[in-house]
C-alpha cells in the first residue's frame, strides 16, 4: 500500500463506531497486513502481548484501555517487558475517545481525540515498510488531501464519463483546479468568511446533489465577474461575497460535472480540511496524479523530495546567492546589489511537471530576499522577485496548470510569512493574466521565445491564465537582462522503451549532426537543446539524468555534441539512487549534471548515497564519465592496446534449442546410445555460469559429424535445428543449415581453458563474477571469453579497479552492468607488466579459485553475496587487489574515485599517439 491508500483506510476506521475487540486488527489492517497475518495475531500464534493487547514483533504493541485509562495504559505498553522482547518501535493505546501513541525509536509521540488520529497516520507510516523521511512525516495533510481529491474525481467521471474522455479532460482537470483553489482561499482569508465556498455548497445546494454543479457554476461564475458588472450578469445574491478572481482561473468556460450524493459528500469533506497546511512544492507533484489514469494506482508515490531537488537548485545558483549574502553582511549597499541582481534572475524548467523545482527555487529565493530586507532594515518590504521570472514548459495541461496554481499559492504563502496576511490579501486579488507555463513539447519549442536573452519573452493572446497556444506572442520580463538558470528533472526513457513520437523528437534535434544517436536516453534532448541556448544566451543548467548517459557508448555520442557548442561541466554528483516515497523505496540510480558556458568556473564534484552526507571536491576539469579528468572519450576498440589476451564471444547456437538439453534428456539419450557421451558436453550461459544451474548442449565437430549422426537421438535433433534454421528470415541462419550439426557461431574448439566472463552481473557484487572453465565446458553467447589464455588475467578481470573501469565506460542494465569487451577489456588501461608481475597476479588467481573450490558446492551466487561473501574468498580478492595496485602507484588507492582517475590519466596517455595519427 502507497500513503494515499493507508490515508484511507485510516480515515475510513477513524469514522466507523469504535469496537475495542476489532480496533487493533482493524488499525493493522489499514497500514497493510494481510489477512494471513492478521490471522494468526487474532489466533494468538504470533501475538506476543502480554497485556491483552496485540503485539506485532519488530512493529507494534497495541492495547485498549479503559474509560479514561490511556495515558496509564501506554505507560504499561512502555515497561511491558513483551515490548522490549519484541523489539516493538511503536506503543499505541485507547479507548475510543482518546488515542496516544510512542514512538520508541525517536521519543517522538501523538496525543489526541480518537477521531483526530488519521492526522498523524504519517507517524506510523514505518509499520507499512515506508520511509519516514521527515518530508513525508510533514506532508501528512497534503496526502490526505490528495486522497480526498482522488475519490472525488474518481466519483464525477461514475456519474459523469465524457469528461474522462480526450475532448472534455481539459476541462475535468481545470475544474479540479478552480476547486483547490476555492478550498485554499476560503482557509486563508482570500474569501471573506471561514469556509465561504464549502459552506455556499453545502447551504446553497440540494441534499440530493440535484443542483450541486448548478450552485458551483454560478460561484465560478462570480469569481470571473466585476463586482460593478453582476447585476448586469444576473448572479445570484448569495454569490456577492465571492471575489473577483479571474486571471484565466475561472474566465471561459464555467460547466461543472454532475454530483452524485457520493460525491457532493466528498467535496464537503475536502473543504473541512485545514487547506492553511497545503504545501505546494509536494502537493503539486502528488495531485498530477489524480488526473493520469496510469499514475493513479500508485497515487501520492510520485514526488520529488526537498531535499534532492536542493541537491540541484543548491550547486546551480542558490549557494552561491547564500554565500553572497554571507559575503554582504550588514553591508546596505552590497545587500541592495544583491537584491537587485536576485530580481533579474529567471529559471526555466522545460520540464517542469507541477512546478516542484520552480517553487523551491521560488520560496529559497524569496527567504535570502527577506533576510536582505531586514538586515537593511527593511522587514516586510515588497518582493522584487517577479513570479513571471520562474518559467517551465510543460507536456500535460493538467500539470501545467497545476504548476501555475502551485505558484501563486507559493508567493502568497511567502507574502504571508514575510510581510504579513493583511499585505499579502491586498496585493493577491485579481490573479494576474500573465501566462508563464507553456503547455507543450519541450524538445519542440523554442526555448529563446519563453525564456530570451533580453527582457521580451512569450505573451498570451487572450487574457486566459489556463490557455496556451503554441502561437504566443511575447511577455515582457519585470525586470530586464539578468541571469537564466536552467533547472529539472526530464524524462529518462531508454532508446528501447521510447514512442515514436519520442523517437522524432530525438531525431529533429539529433539527425542532422550526429550517427547512432538512436540508442540514446530521452533526456540526451535536454542537454543538447541546453547547449544550443547556451550557445546564444549566457546560461548554466542543472538536470537530473539516468547515469547512463555518462557510461558506454552514449558517451561518445552525446558529449561531443555538447563541448563542441562551448559548454563544460560545471558540477556534477556522482551516481546515487533517486527515491520516492513509496514502500520500500523504489527509485532509479541517477546522476546531476550543471553545464555552463563560462569555462572560467570552479567545478565541484559531489558524492554521497543521496540519503546521508554529501562530500564534494573542488577540481580543474569534469569530464563525460564525471571523473576529475580531461575531457577525453573512451570509444571501442577492436583488439586490446596493451599486453591483455583477446577476449572473444561465446558459442550462439541459433538452433531453435535442439542442440540445448537438460539433465534429463542428457541422461535419456545416454542410456540409448552410451557412445554419445563425447559429443554432450556441460554448456554455460551466463545463467548456468553465476547459479550454477545445469544444463548441456550437443557439440560435434567437423571431423566428427559422420560418427555423431549415426546416433539416432543426436541426428533427430540435427534434423530439426536444419528445419529450423531453413524457415528463419535471416540470410546467415539459413546458410547454417549446411551444417545444423554445428553452432551458428563457433569460438572454441572444446577442449581449451576458458576464462569466462558474464556479459550481465549485478552491480551489488564488489567483484565482477569471472572464473576458470577446465577443458570440456563450452561457453554460451551470454559470455565473453578468454580461450587458453595465462590465469593472470582473471587476476586483471576480477580486480576492484577493472569493476570501477567496466561500472563506468560500459553500459548499465537497470542496476546490472553490460559487460563489453570492446569498450571494458580492450581498452583497460593497464601499465606494462614484467613476468613477476604476471607470476604474482597469476597466483593471485590460483588463490581466489582454491577459495572457491573451499565451499563446494556453493555456486558463484552464493560466493559473491555482497551480505553472504566468504571470509576467505574476500581475503582473496583484497590480496589480488594489493598486488595489481601496486604495480599501478606503489600502494593501495584510497577509494574508486582514486582508481578513476588514475585509469582515466593512463587511458589519456596511451591513447594520445592515437589522437596524434587521426590529427
Amino acid at each position: 500500500m502507497n500513503a494515499v491508500e493507508i490515508e484511507e483506510a485510516i480515515s475510513e476506521l477513524a469514522l466507523e463506531a469504535f469496537d475495542k475487540d476489532e480496533f487493533p486488527f482493524a488499525f493493522l489492517r489499514a497500514f497493510g497486513n494481510k489477512e494471513t497475518t492478521i490471522k494468526r495475531l487474532r489466533a494468538g500464534t504470533t501475538n506476543k502481548s502480554d497485556l491483552g493487547g496485540v503485539l506485532q514483533t519488530n512493529n507494534i504493541h497495541i492495547a485498549v484501555a479503559g474509560a479514561g485509562e490511556v495515558t496509564h495504559k501506554l505507560g504499561e505498553l512502555r515497561e511491558s517487558p513483551a515490548t522490549a522482547r519484541a523489539k516493538a518501535r511503536f506503543i499505541l493505546s485507547t479507548d475510543g475517545v482518546d488515542f496516544e501513541a510512542e514512538d520508541l525509536e525517536t521519543g517522538e509521540t501523538v496525543a489526541c481525540e480518537y477521531q483526530q488520529f488519521p492526522d498523524h497516520f504519517g507517524f506510523f507510516l514505518p509499520l507499512a515498510g515506508i520511509s519516514t523521511v521527515k518530508q513525508l512525516r510533514d506532508s501528512s495533510f497534503d496526502i490526505r488531501a490528495t486522497s480526498r481529491l482522488n475519490r472525488l474525481y474518481v466519483e464525477l467521471l461514475k456519474d459523469n464519463p465524457d469528461w474522462g474522455g480526450s475532448e472534455q479532460r481539459h476541462e475535468m482537470n481545470h475544474f479540479m483546479a478552480r476547486l483547490i483553489f476555492c478550498f485554499f482561499a476560503e482557509d486563508t482569508d482570500i474569501f471573506a468568511g471561514d469556509s465561504l465556498f464549502t459552506d455556499t455548497v453545502e447551504q446553497m445546494s440540494a441534499r440530493d446533489s440535484s443542483n450541486t454543479h448548478e450552485v458551483i457554476g454560478e460561484i465560478f461564475r462570480a469569481m470571473n465577474t466585476w463586482a460593478a458588472d453582476r447585476l448586469a450578469k444576473k448572479l445570484p445574491r448569495w454569490t456577492e461575497r465571492f471575489p473577483y478572481v479571474n486571471g484565466g482561473l475561472f474566465s471561459g468556460n464555467v460547466q461543472v460535472p454532475v454530483f452524485s450524493k457520493i460525491a457532493r459528500s466528498y467535496l464537503v469533506h475536502i473543504g473541512n480540511l485545514d487547506w492553511t497546511q497545503i504545501n505546494p512544492d509536494i502537493f503539486g507533484s502528488m495531485i498530477q496524479a489524480v488526473a493520469d489514469d496510469e499514475e493513479r494506482g500508485s497515487l501520492g508515490m510520485h514526488y520529488t523530495s526537498v531535499p534532492n531537488i536542493l541537491r540541484v537548485l543548491n550547486p546551480l545558483f542558490l549557494g552561491d546567492l547564500r554565500e553572497k549574502l554571507e559575503e554582504a553582511g550588514d553591508s546596505s549597499r552590497r545587500l541592495l546589489n544583491l537584491r537587485n541582481r536576485m530580481a533579474r534572475i529567471r529559471v526555466f524548467d522545460p520540464a517542469c511537471g507541477s512546478g516542484n523545482f520552480l517553487v523551491i527555487a521560488y520560496k529559497q529565493m524569496r527567504e535570502i530576499e527577506n533576510e536582505i530586507n531586514k538586515r537593511r532594515g527593511e522587514p516586510g518590504r515588497k518582493s522584487d522577485i517577479p513570479l513571471t521570472n520562474f518559467r517551465g514548459i510543460e507536456f500535460r495541461d493538467f500539470s501545467a496548470e497545476i504548476a501555475r496554481l502551485a505558484l501563486i499559492i507559493a508567493e502568497y504563502q511567502c507574502d504571508v510569512v514575510y510581510r504579513g496576511q493583511k499585505e499579502a490579501l491586498q496585493d493577491f486579488l485579481p490573479l494576474d493574466a500573465e501566462n508563464w507555463i507553456t503547455c507543450g513539447n519541450a524538445l519542440r519549442l523554442d526555448w529563446l521565445s519563453l525564456c530570451p536573452p533580453t527582457g521580451i519573452g512569450v505573451k498570451l493572446h487572450s487574457d486566459d491564465l489556463f490557455q496556451t497556444p503554441l502561437d504566443q506572442s511575447e511577455i515582457d520580463f519585470e525586470n530586464e537582462g539578468g541571469e537564466t538558470y536552467i533547472c529539472g528533472n526530464p524524462p529518462y526513457l531508454g532508446g528501447t522503451v521510447q514512442s515514436a513520437g519520442q523517437k522524432a523528437d530525438l531525431e529533429a534535434l539529433f539527425a542532422h549532426r550526429a550517427r547512432n544517436w538512436k540508442s540514446l536516453d530521452y533526456v540526451s534532448g535536454w542537454f543538447l537543446k541546453f547547449a544550443d541556448y547556451a550557445s546564444v544566451v549566457p546560461a548554466d543548467c542543472a538536470f537530473v539524468s539516468t547515469k547512463s548517459i555518462c557510461q558506454g557508448e552514449q558517451v561518445a555520442r552525446l558529449w561531443p555534441l555538447i563541448f563542441s557548442k562551448g559548454v563544460n561541466i560545471k558540477f556534477a554528483h556522482t551516481p546515487f539512487h533517486w527515491k520516492n516515497l513509496a514502500a520500500h523505496n523504489a527509485g532509479v540510480t541517477v546522476v546531476i549534471i550543471g553545464l555552463t558556458c563560462d569555462s572560467s568556473r570552479k567545478k565541484t564534484i559531489f558524492y554521497g548515497d543521496g540519503v546521508g552526507e554529501t562530500s564534494k571536491r573542488t577540481v580543474p576539469n569534469i569530464n563525460a564519465y564525471l571523473v576529475a579528468q580531461p575531457d577525453v572519450i573512451v570509444e571501442p576498440r577492436s583488439r586490446p592496446f596493451t599486453s591483455v589476451a583477446e577476449m572473444l564471444n561465446g558459442n550462439k547456437p541459433v538452433d531453435g534449442s535442439f542442440l540445448m538439453l537438460d539433465l534429463d534428456e542428457s541422461r535419456e539419450i545416454l542410456r540409448a546410445a552410451p557412445e554419445a557421451r563425447t559429443f554432450i558436453r556441460p554448456f554455460l550461459g551466463s545463467s548456468e555460469y553465476i547459479k550454477g544451474q545445469l544444463r548441456y548442449c550437443i557439440w560435434v565437430t567437423e571431423e566428427d559429424k559422420e560418427r555423431a549422426l549415426s546416433i539416432p537421438a543426436i541426428r533427430a535433433r540435427v534434423e530439426r535445428v536444419a528445419e529450423f534454421r531453413g524457415r528463419s528470415k535471416k540470410e546467415l541462419t539459413r546458410r547454417g543449415v549446411r551444417t545444423p550439426y554445428k553452432f551458428q557461431q563457433v569460438r572454441q574448439r572444446g577442449n581449451e581453458t576458458v576464462i569466462v566472463v558474464p556479459r550481465v552481473s549485478s552491480e551489488n557484487r564488489d567483484y565482477l563474477p569471472v572464473g576458470i572453465q577446465r577443458q570440456g565446458a563450452i561457453i554460451g553467447d551470454r559470455n565473453f571469453a578468454l580461450y587458453d589464455a595465462p590465469s593472470w588475467n582473471m587476476a586483471v578481470i576480477v580486480s576492484r579497479l577493472h569493476w570501477v573501469w567496466i561500472g563506468t565506460v560500459c553500459v548499465r542494465m537497470r542496476n546490472d552492468f553490460s559487460y563489453s569487451s570492446t569498450l571494458g577489456w580492450n581498452t583497460f588501461p593497464l601499465p606494462h607488466l614484467t613476468e613477476k608481475n604476471k607470476a604474482d597476479l597469476s597466483r593471485c588467481a590460483e588463490r581466489i579459485m582454491l577459495a572457491r573450490e573451499a565451499h563446494f558446492p556453493a555456486t558463484i551466487a552464493d560466493l559473491y553475496d555482497p551480505d553472504g561473501m566468504p571470509t576467505d574468498l574476500r581475503e582473496a580478492h583484497e590480496q589480488n587487489d594489493e598486488v595489481l595496485e601496486r604495480i599501478y602507484i606503489g600502494r593501495r588507492f584510497k577509494n574508486d574515485t582514486e582508481r578513476l582517475e588514475k585509469l582515466f590519466e593512463l587511458y589519456a596517455k596511451m591513447t594520445a599517439p592515437d589522437k596524434a595519427v587521426k590529427s
